[in-house]
């Protein structure tokens, strides 16, 4: 998160610096269990790092009033924990061999020891989320309903929906729903009247979409491992992204487009040529532009839901975090 923290106006930088510290270190706490097996593979990702956005999101949220700072760090580490929980489970459905540049947990200690492990974090963050109140319990709840319900519409697919409209559905359902948690957490505890609570969770909720529909792009668009990953991993592992659904279902009838969607119809691309070909001719699209428009889009609603705060050095910030995220595919 280096490049953000750049972009975050300095007043607030300072401000969360020590905050941000101090959720890193109940984070390492939060995952210690009386079974070392536990302690071992919960701190596994923790320990491998992260972008922690969503615990940034909790601080620049909390920084709109001046409410119970102990709670805002316990929001963020509630948040993160979830985060985490999910990336073990999905892991495991994805029979991923990789995570954050170190072993995944399944493919270092078997499934089911992912998915247990999983379940525990998912219990520590209940159990730190009881002590912030009875509306932060079944806000919870209400975001794992959330996310489990974009995991059930990802495995099942469309089913005769419009497969744009559903993949949208599913990121909001799946990586929107705990930022938009995170920055009605950081609102709640900060004291903020409701209408401004709201305003940030449709902030969270439009810049969680933009943020990973931008990481899809950056897939495609990168010349480096600047997602994370190595550029064309979704198209060799067969994972549909955005542009991807807008170029099968362009219009254009040119032998590019013919050519791009053949290719993209075969699932996953793992011969080396026909990769490089398929990611040559999604980088030239009109598919990879439309894209770009949906992200900038989904940023000025962001921005436009920001706007509804109180001036100052947090809004700017959000302000600045959208522009960010909607010029860093290009």
């Amino acid at each position: 998160m280096t490049v953000v923290n750049d972009l975050i106006d300095p007043v607030v930088r300072d401000s969360i610096a020590g905050f941000l510290q101090t959720v890193e270190s109940d984070l390492r706490t939060s995952v210690v269990s009386t079974d070392p097996l536990v302690t071992e593979v919960a701190a596994h990702l923790v320990e491998a790092g992260g972008k922690r956005f969503r615990p940034l999101v909790v601080a620049l949220c909390a920084e709109f009033g001046d409410g119970d700072r102990a709670a805002a760090v316990s929001s963020a580490v509630v948040m993160e924990l979830t985060h985490l929980a999910t990336l073990y489970h999905d892991d495991v459905m994805d029979e991923a061999a990789m995570r954050r540049g170190a072993a995944s947990a399944n493919s270092r200690w078997t499934n089911s020891i992912a998915v247990y492990v999983g379940d525990w974090l998912l219990a520590r963050a209940a159990a730190i989320a009881a002590g912030l109140g009875e509306e932060a319990v079944r806000l919870q709840a209400r975001t794992l309903a959330q996310l489990v319900r974009g995991q059930l519409a990802e495995t099942v697919g469309p089913r005769g929906a419009d497969p744009i409209r559903h993949h949208l559905r599913v990121i909001e359902d799946k990586t929107a729903s705990l930022i938009a948690t995170s920055a009605r957490l950081g609102g709640m505890v900060a004291g903020l009247p409701g209408d401004q609570v709201s305003a940030l969770e449709e902030f969270g909720t439009s810049i969680g979409i933009a943020f990973q529909l931008s990481d899809d792009l950056l897939d495609i668009a990168s010349e480096s491992a600047q997602s994370g990953k190595m550029p064309g991993t979704d198209l060799r592992e067969g994972v549909p992204t955005l542009p991807m659904f807008y170029a099968l279902a362009a219009g254009d009838t040119g032998p590019d487009s013919r050519r791009l969607k053949e290719l993209l119809s075969a699932g996953p691309l793992t011969d080396d040529e026909r990769h490089a070909e398929a990611l040559h001719l999604l980088r030239e699209s009109a598919a990879l532009k439309q894209a770009r428009e949906t992200v900038h889009q989904y940023t000025e609603q962001a921005r436009r839901h920001a706007a509804r705060l109180p001036d100052g050095a947090p809004r700017r910030t959000l302000d600045a975090l959208s522009h960010y995220i909607a010029d860093r595919t290009g």
